[in-house]
């Protein structure tokens, strides 16, 4: 299917598997997504509050500080073992998530999903940089990434629409099979290889070293913006529209499509307008998405017109950013990914706290305004990092 997009200048190993890696992709986003969406739901089985549970995903996202040692870890292990161990592990950590008897269960259970995703994407990272120049990896990123939006259009919305049938410990559990079928087929499909090795590492700097902290920093901000309507806005539908589980699913897909459209568009214009200007646009546009949603959040129309905004913004962003998150450590890109990704998940972890904390105090608003901020912080350090860069 993909394959379909891309010509012979693309690697054969590119070409091959491109379509499988991008599905095994959307089976564990989709996993990785659904507790955020439906949290609400999940503390009322709990019979907890949201902050509680929002506590469960701070914790879960902790595991953000291994994105590092996890990047070493994956430019040490061929693409494929990298893959294959993220998906045999965030089936574990479904299945932990679907037979947990407590938040803390739960949340050991989540946490385990959210550490070996990691290794899957790291893995991905790095076998995108392997096979594809710099000039094209926006492309290739962005056409893999389309997995993050259909994780939400396809995934969630079938496992919501399955909570809604049964409960959302089905819900994980049917993610569970999915990630066991998504791993054989990646096993029996990406190659083995050794990893290319380009230049010599004992000349090579192995860390994230002056300006390229700024790109770091911008990955902070934007999952900061991100995470703030992320496990606030299902909540928010739930309490202001009495929104239920397949109603949530809906909007789920609705969601979807707006971050599909996202990734399409990055995959298409990324390369032509620059990364770092790429990164910027999508950072500025999440402000007006946020303003919107202040300004609507008790119509659900303004509102949601205001979250698809938000989040056509957020999407554009993060997948013009990690081409240039490969670049960051030359000869290691899981390594440069692994901190850009750590980066993120920390922030994440940190406005799982605050978001849920600030719905509790002032409704949805308080969250929208938040993430508002943070977009500005992630384009005016990324226009940073442009402007010294141009300068060297």
């Amino acid at each position: 299917m993909l394959n379909r997009l891309l010509d012979d200048s693309f690697d054969k190993e590119i070409r091959r598997n491109i379509t499988a890696v991008t599905i095994a992709r959307l089976v564990a986003n989709a996993a990785y997504r659904f507790a955020p969406l439906f949290l609400a739901t999940i503390a009322r089985g709990f019979d907890v509050s949201l902050s509680t549970l929002g506590f469960a995903i701070f914790v879960s996202e902790l595991s953000g500080f291994a994105s590092p040692l996890a990047g070493r870890i994956v430019d040490r292990l061929t693409h494929r073992n990298s893959m294959v161990l993220g998906l045999a592990g965030s089936a574990i950590g479904c299945t932990i998530a679907a037979v947990s008897s407590s938040p803390l269960m739960f949340a050991v259970g989540v946490t385990v999903l959210a550490l070996t995703k990691q290794s899957f994407d790291l893995g991905l990272g790095a076998w995108i940089a392997d096979h594809v120049p710099y000039n094209q990896r926006g492309k290739i990123v962005g056409l893999t990434e389309t997995a993050w939006a259909l994780g939400l259009l396809v995934g969630v919305s079938v496992m919501g629409l399955i909570t809604a049938a049964t409960n959302w410990r089905i819900g994980f559990s049917f993610a569970v099979l999915c990630l066991v079928v998504s791993t054989v087929v990646i096993f029996n499909r990406v190659t083995n290889e050794v990893r290319e090795v380009h230049e010599s590492r004992s000349t090579t700097p192995q860390r994230v070293t002056g300006n390229s902290w700024l790109v770091v920093a911008t990955m902070f901000f934007i999952m900061c913006s991100a995470q703030n309507l992320f496990v606030t806005f299902g909540a928010w539908l739930e309490d202001e529209f009495q929104f239920g589980a397949a109603r949530l699913a809906v909007t789920g897909f609705s969601l979807g499509l707006v971050e599909l459209a996202a990734s399409v568009s990055s995959s298409r214009q990324t390369d032509k307008w620059g990364k770092e200007r790429s990164i910027a646009f999508g950072a500025l546009l999440v402000i007006p998405g946020g303003i919107f949603l202040v300004l609507g959040s008790q119509n659900l129309i303004v509102g949601l017109i205001g979250v698809f905004v938000y989040f056509l913004g957020f999407e554009f962003s993060v997948v013009s950013l990690l081409p240039l998150a490969t670049k960051l450590v030359p000869n290691s890109p899981g390594t440069g990914l692994g901190w850009v990704l750590g980066a993120g998940t920390l922030g994440r972890a940190v406005m799982a706290i605050v978001a849920t904390n600030l719905f509790e105090s002032f409704g949805v608003r308080g969250p929208a305004l938040m993430g508002a901020f943070f977009g500005l912080l992630g384009a005016i350090t990324i226009t940073r990092y442009q402007r010294v860069m141009a300068t060297n």
